[in-house]
């Protein structure tokens, strides 16, 4: 080894060791893009639905390969998020009374109700049959994406909700104020 590479290495040496050398790799942020759009599917006779390739693709940055479903305790139907976003949720809890009954109520439906389902090989997952039982689901659902969630409807139900909330919003007329 010449003197001057050993001169090169001890001075990069001295400049990491100082701080001022090349900074730490910095962690890569999970970005989960948006779920959009509505897509009806169907179940094949082994149970198995297909998840729109756009929601497969927004939580595709995930730790966790698929998503998390449970019973919607608002409507008839499915609600759906990623690993990630459960896991805000669960946060969140954390900023309730531990001995608050909204508490338990919403634990017992968030996080005992709530199923991990990861995708196959072709970007399928198999809904256990009570959240199909939930929804009214038989042989056909559709995936309707709601921004950071989404939720499977049976496609009767949803069309029929999909109108009253037009309805709503036709008498409501609100404004939406997006912050800069």
């Amino acid at each position: 080894m010449s003197l001057t590479t050993i001169k090169c290495r001890a001075t990069l040496f001295l400049e990491v060791q100082r701080g001022r050398g090349n900074p730490p790799k910095k962690e890569h942020k999970k970005v989960m893009s948006l779920f959009l759009s509505s897509y009806e599917n169907r179940l094949d006779t082994k149970g198995r639905i297909s998840v729109p390739a756009s929601f497969r693709a927004s939580v595709a940055g995930e730790d966790f390969a698929g998503v998390v479903l449970y019973r919607s305790f608002t409507n008839n139907c499915i609600e759906g998020f990623s690993m990630s976003r459960m896991e805000k949720m669960a946060a969140a809890t954390d900023k309730m009374g531990i001995f608050d009954s909204e508490l338990d109520d919403l634990t017992a439906l968030l996080f005992a109700d709530a199923r991990p389902l990861a995708f196959d090989v072709t970007g399928r997952i198999v809904i256990p049959s009570d959240l199909l039982a939930h929804a009214g689901i038989a042989d056909t659902a559709v995936f309707v994406g709601r921004g950071n969630s989404f939720q499977i409807w049976n496609p009767e139900s949803f069309r029929a909700a999909q109108e009253k909330s037009m309805q709503n919003l036709r008498a409501a007329r609100p404004n939406l104020r997006i912050a800069e």
